[in-house]
């Protein structure tokens, strides 16, 4: 546990949330509501996640505005909120201490004694969901915060009555070093957001540090190297590690037994022991490592592997995580998340294994730095699709000092073509796509807004046949 976040809530009546509707802001909100604290929020745009909010009866003012944090005990802020916010001048002119969102992840942590954090550069958020919904069906009554939403949760946060507490790690600007949690889970060590960490050497220092905070356990991918250099170089003799992968070395192994299906199986061994055998319920071989690493982090709490075996069978995914949206005019549309080149990767790898006639990948790229790093990555990967599509890059925190745009990395794939607009792309797709096809919208940035409209463009197409 932190001494840094003890005295943080002492004395704090009401916490006001800068950009509330964010999805890790919410969980938050949410969690110190039903902990009896007087929530308020402000935030620029409405969503389903505000909905959410003001059903607690927390109350949202939309936009930015120096009044609206009057009469705060705290206030809260996420890292895209800039330090000329009005609120946050407001806060800074009327003494009111202000903390990013990640310092409030940390204190938050703190309260629960069998915290479990889920790091590492893929694969965060669907582990985070696993291990949620096993946790939950095995009546462990968990709190979780979520980067995405659950639908077995209704939303991307649960608040439970345990001290059980899932939560996600981002390693981004070192926000996962303000929590020490009591299980930490290193799903792998990669290089991804270069322009704050520079090289992969500083990324490994880095979670070095975080294994060093836990207090308990460290359930680690023991098939990947770099996440076995942070856990030999951390400074903690009294963590136990617990390693999972598909190599025999590993306390947890998986070994797949059914790849003719599109969803796989696999037997769940435990030091040589067969635990239980496990069919999951979505796609590709990096769930099953997903799903091998929450079921090691489960058992690890005293889940069952008949528990752990029956949730995952259950687990239908999480929002923007290979997500199907429909099948209109018999044209399969989905959406995801990836936006680094070991991500989408293994997405357009499972897409292509589906079995679909042509599998339309659609790719929003992420950031100028993201996408001038790993050019050529990028081009490798989205070689793999029949067809691929590009929008512009979504600049996210940036401005574009490194001069590279869309048509830089069409231009060396082959066929690729690059639009400006969602309303291009969209036109453009379902024009040329047939039934048995798959549209897949990928990126980490706002490209579901594409999908939305290609479903409501086939949709339309499908209810207006004669």
């Amino acid at each position: 546990m932190s001494e840094n976040y003890e005295h943080l809530l002492d004395n704090v009546k009401r916490i006001h949330f800068v950009g509330i509707g964010g999805s890790g802001m919410c969980p938050l909100a949410e969690i110190l509501c039903q902990e009896g604290y007087e929530i308020t929020g402000s935030d620029t745009a409405e969503s389903d996640t505000l909905d959410r909010i003001r059903s607690y009866g927390i109350p949202v003012t939309m936009g930015h505005f120096a009044d609206t944090v009057i009469g705060a005990d705290l206030v809260v802020y996420t890292a895209a909120v800039k330090a000329d916010n009005p609120e946050l001048v407001s806060a800074k002119e009327h003494h009111i201490p202000a903390v990013e969102r990640c310092i409030m992840l940390g204190a938050v942590t703190d309260r629960y004694k069998k915290s479990v954090a889920v790091s590492g550069t893929h694969g965060k958020t669907t582990t985070t969901s696993m291990i949620t919904q096993i946790l939950a069906m095995s009546d462990f009554d968990p709190t979780a915060v979520i980067g995405a939403k659950l639908p077995f949760i209704g939303g991307n946060s649960r608040v439970g009555k345990s001290d059980y507490m899932v939560c996600e790690a981002c390693e981004y600007v070192d926000s996962f070093l303000h929590i020490y949690p009591a299980v930490s889970v290193i799903l792998n060590v990669d290089e991804d957001h270069l322009d704050y960490f520079g090289t992969l050497d500083r990324i490994k220092e880095s979670f070095t540090k975080f294994i060093s905070q836990t207090s308990s356990v460290v359930v680690i991918n023991g098939d990947d190297k770099n996440s076995m250099d942070c856990l030999n170089a951390a400074d903690n003799s009294s963590i136990k590690a617990v390693t999972f992968g598909f190599g025999e070395q590993n306390d947890f192994r998986a070994v797949i037994t059914d790849t003719a299906s599109v969803f796989d199986s696999f037997e769940l061994y435990h030091k040589g022991e067969l635990l239980t055998t496990i069919r999951l319920s979505v796609p590709g071989q990096f769930n099953v490592m997903n799903a091998l690493a929450a079921s090691a982090a489960t058992i690890t709490l005293g889940v069952s592997p008949e528990q752990v075996q029956k949730a995952l069978s259950a687990f239908k995914g999480a929002h923007r995580r290979f997500e199907i949206l429909g099948e209109p005019c018999g044209i399969t549309v989905a959406d995801d998340f990836a936006h680094h080149p070991t991500e989408l990767e293994a997405t357009l790898r499972t897409a292509m294994s589906m079995g679909y006639h042509q599998v339309w990948a659609v790719f929003q790229p992420h950031t100028f730095s993201r996408t001038y790093m790993f050019l050529d990555e990028f081009a490798r990967v989205l070689s793999i699709p029949d067809h691929a599509v590009l929008s512009e890059i979504l600049p996210v925190r940036e401005t574009n000092t490194y001069n590279i745009y869309a048509k830089d990395l069409a231009d060396k794939i082959d066929g690729c073509v690059w639009f400006r607009t969602f309303e291009e792309i969209t036109d453009y797709v379902t024009g040329k796509a047939q039934a048995g096809d798959l549209i897949l919208t990928i990126g980490g940035g706002n490209v579901y807004m594409c999908a939305n409209m290609i479903m409501k463009k086939l949709t339309d197409a499908e209810n207006n046949k004669p």
